[in-house]
């Protein structure tokens, strides 16, 4: 991962090899991201949600990159889509779904 060192500039990508540290490290993003955002994300870190951290990050960095997050309800997609985007320094934009909400509604939300 390229986000176990948050001074580093560049970022580069190495190997994590310490689980335990990497957890440490995104519960320390975690409590930034809650300490400058008034909505609140109470998470649990665990390996292997910091690890579909790391990869959300990675994704996201990557010129066009992009992914299809599957699973029910309450499985954790979008809080950690959005973590990942803190960790990368993006912003995260939800579009808010109407029954009248159509092309037009799309074309200015992708332009936000």
């Amino acid at each position: 991962g390229d986000f176990m060192d948050s001074t580093a500039d560049p970022k580069l990508y190495t190997e994590i090899t310490d689980t335990g540290k990497m957890v440490s490290v995104v519960e320390e993003y975690l409590e930034d991201y809650n300490a400058t955002h008034t909505k609140k994300m109470p998470l649990v870190m665990f390996v292997d949600a910091v690890g579909h951290v790391a990869r959300i990050s990675r994704i996201i960095r990557q010129p066009l990159g992009n992914a299809c997050l599957l699973g029910v309800g309450g499985s954790g997609r979008q809080s950690l889509t959005t973590l990942a985007a803190a960790i990368s320094e993006f912003d995260c934009f939800q579009i808010e779904i109407t029954k009248t909400y159509g092309k037009v509604e799309w074309k200015d939300d992708l332009k936000k």
